[in-house]
């Protein structure tokens, strides 16, 4: 199984790519897409939108995990990031691709057992969980692969459940 995980921003996109084979995790590729701010949304919106399809041809990800956007007091950003959200949902059922969406809360309980994880203590998890000897960079990425790693585990406990019925 290869899952997509995408961390989605409007300025800057984090995307990691990680294959999960039986009780093996690896890394194939993280990073972010960048668009530059003061560009129009519509047209950051596609730039977005066809590096993301660019990524999805180049690794053939047999899933995506996308992060849904948190709300708290900066309403606007939330939008925002609902909107490259939709773009990436978009971008994943053109290629014919299962979507999957996972609160931030759920992701960082997924990857560090704990729901309200700091950014460094998520990368450490993901740095320990892939066997990596670094640090994930730049964060938005190493937000992208706990958003897959999560997915892999939720894959995983609903497999075990559905076997033990």
């Amino acid at each position: 199984m290869r899952i997509l995980g995408i961390d989605p921003g409007t300025v800057t996109m984090g995307y990691g790519v990680v294959d999960a084979e039986e009780s093996e995790l690896s890394l194939v590729d993280c990073g972010t897409l960048t668009t530059a701010p003061n560009t129009p949304l519509a047209q950051r919106l596609h730039t977005l939108y066809l590096g993301l399809l660019e990524l999805i041809t180049r690794h053939q990800p047999s899933e995506v995990a996308i992060e849904e956007p948190f709300v708290a007091k900066n309403v606007r950003s939330a939008l925002a990031v609902g909107q490259a959200m939709g773009m990436a949902m978009v971008a994943a059922t053109e290629k014919g691709i299962l979507i999957h969406q996972y609160t931030p809360t759920q992701v960082k309980q997924a990857v560090s057992s704990y729901g309200h994880s700091d950014k460094e203590q998520v990368q450490e998890m993901v740095r320990l969980q892939l066997g990596l000897s670094y640090l994930p960079q730049p964060s938005d990425a190493a937000d992208a692969l706990a958003i897959a790693l999560c997915h892999i585990q939720e894959t995983r406990v609903a497999r075990i459940l559905r076997s033990e019925k």
